[in-house]
């Protein structure tokens, strides 16, 4: 595997305490094991979103974050990116622009009579 190239973690319900702390830890030994700085999670096959999916990928995030990565969701469905916008964790998801930066070929809104940037 090219040492660019994100690992994928499988993430897999149903979600423990147990689970969780084995979970972290994968995450942070991807982490350490490349140089991407990234681990993808795939959260297709976690089951149905709740407050447990939701505790699983702050933990898995904070893991990240202390091992000076990030984790980016694969595959999550609209219940799970809902219940996430609703509690305020901000977490990548593949193939989406990042939070900070505009899609590509989208202007900067600017007040009327000025040159758009």
């Amino acid at each position: 595997m090219d040492p660019k190239t994100p690992p994928v973690l499988a993430l897999t319900g149903p979600v423990t305490p147990e689970r969780a702390a084995e979970l972290a830890d994968a995450v942070r030994a991807l982490l350490a094991a490349g140089d991407a700085g990234v681990v993808v999670c795939e959260v297709s096959g976690i089951g149905p979103a709740g407050l447990a999916v939701v505790d699983l990928l702050a933990r898995l995030q904070l893991a990240a974050r202390r091992a000076g990565g990030r984790i980016r969701l694969r595959a999550p469905d609209l219940a799970l990116r809902a219940l996430l916008h609703l509690v305020g964790l901000p977490v990548e998801v593949e193939g989406e622009a990042e939070e900070r930066e505009p899609p590509l070929g989208v202007e900067v809104e600017v007040e009327p009579g000025e040159a758009a940037v």
